[in-house]
């Protein structure tokens, strides 16, 4: 029975995703945060860590965005619509947290806002000057170049009974919408559950090394992702450790207009 919930649960997710067009455009506005560190304390849960991610280019988004958090770590490629002030290519951001505001679809940091402009003398302090600009975006991969996906280990895990983690790094374009759990070489699958942003836990923790399976969606495209030892057996709070797979995958949606390619 249970087998049986996680595959209609799964067959939801993926059919349920297929009206998403992420990749397609969208046309809104930004405004920015004078201060990365509102975002670095964003609803993903990234921390400070968030900061590091894409030099800084990072971004809250709308609910429909994020995703009740597997929006977290999502690519998107945004250029203003100033023609005076700014470049046709704009700049790609990572989503670190959600954006309540029915204003602007995202929030940038100051660095990303900057970034749209010209490459001219002083045309990225007249976009700030600007507060709020029109829009185009799209998603885009996430590139992270022959890095592999990461583990990281919450503080608040605690052997044997508890276990937090973050995925870090992940490229492509689809989201993790489920995570099993193993000892390294059992059958014995439990699940994983999204406890806030891009957190996930379980307190039925296996002993041993640990496996992990990411079931990944994005459009009509749905899989899953056999990381075959990514923990070991001493494993500690706190640490990353690399997953040895990495996600590539790019959504295939089919919404109108769509634009596959990246703004040069």
């Amino acid at each position: 029975m249970g087998s049986f919930l996680y595959l209609v649960v799964v067959i939801f997710i993926f059919s349920s995703s297929v009206n998403a067009c992420d990749r397609c455009l969208h046309r809104s506005k930004a405004s920015y945060f004078s201060s990365a560190s509102a975002l670095s304390s964003g609803a993903c849960a990234y921390g400070s860590m968030a900061t590091r991610f894409f030099a800084g280019h990072i971004a809250a988004a709308t609910p429909s965005i994020y995703k009740d958090g597997a929006g977290c770590g999502a690519c998107f490629q945004v250029r203003c619509k100033n023609p005076k002030l700014c470049s046709s290519k704009g700049t790609i951001v990572m989503v670190t947290d959600l954006n309540k505001s029915n204003q602007t679809d995202l929030v940038l940091s100051s660095r990303a806002f900057r970034a749209m402009a010209k490459p001219v003398s002083g045309a990225d302090r007249d976009l700030l000057k600007q507060g709020i600009v029109d829009i185009d975006y799209q998603r885009v991969p996430c590139d992270y170049g022959n890095k592999n996906m990461n583990v990281r280990v919450e503080e608040a895990s605690k052997k044997p009974n508890y276990l937090e983690i973050k995925l870090l790094y992940q490229g492509g374009q689809t989201e993790v919408v489920a995570i099993d759990i193993a000892q390294v070489g059992s059958s014995r699958w439990g699940y994983m559950s999204r406890s806030h942003g891009a957190v996930w836990t379980t307190d039925k923790v296996p002993t041993g090394a640990l496996q992990f399976r990411f079931v990944v969606t994005g459009g009509y495209d749905g899989k899953m992702i056999w990381a075959q030892s990514a923990l070991p057996a001493n494993w500690e709070a706190g640490k990353t450790y690399d997953a040895g797979v990495q996600i590539t995958d790019i959504a295939q949606e089919g919404c109108d207009p769509c634009d596959a390619h990246i703004w040069k």
